[in-house]
């Protein structure tokens, strides 16, 4: 199975969800993120992701024509914006859509930046282990 995570910039969200749905899911799908455009990895996503043992640092911020030769099953999208530009595939997809606050808009000092990364990363995390058991016992 194929999924796609997909976002603005996939910088954050995605990036953060591809992480949990890879930790999730194991070797049971081939997951992948992708943004309408490419913001480049965020380090703050890198850090919070880390402190909950999940390795962010070697993905990529991807543009999503890189990857429309990809049959995907699922298409998960994690910010309004994404939903309401998502390319059309020439695939049927199964879509599903959850708005995340994106951190990387948090103002603030820096532990209150920190607080709304770790906000959206706990978010996220419960989104994609429901989604994970979800999925598997379909399977």
């Amino acid at each position: 199975m194929n999924i796609l995570v997909l976002c603005t910039g996939n910088s954050c969200r995605s990036q953060m969800a591809e992480g949990y749905l890879r930790h999730f899911m194991g070797n049971q799908a081939n997951i992948y993120s992708a943004g309408i455009e490419t913001h480049g990895l965020n380090p703050r996503a890198v850090k919070t992701m880390a402190e909950d043992g999940i390795d962010i640092s070697h993905h990529a911020s991807t543009h999503i024509d890189e990857l429309k030769h990809i049959s995907f099953e699922l298409i998960l999208t994690v910010c309004d914006h994404a939903q309401e530009q998502c390319p059309i595939f020439p695939f049927t997809a199964q879509r599903l859509h959850h708005n995340f606050p994106d951190p990387a808009k948090a103002t603030g000092s820096e532990h209150e930046i920190e607080l709304a990364f770790r906000e959206a990363r706990n978010q996220i995390k419960v989104f994609c282990q429901n989604l994970a058991r979800t999925i598997t016992a379909k399977s």
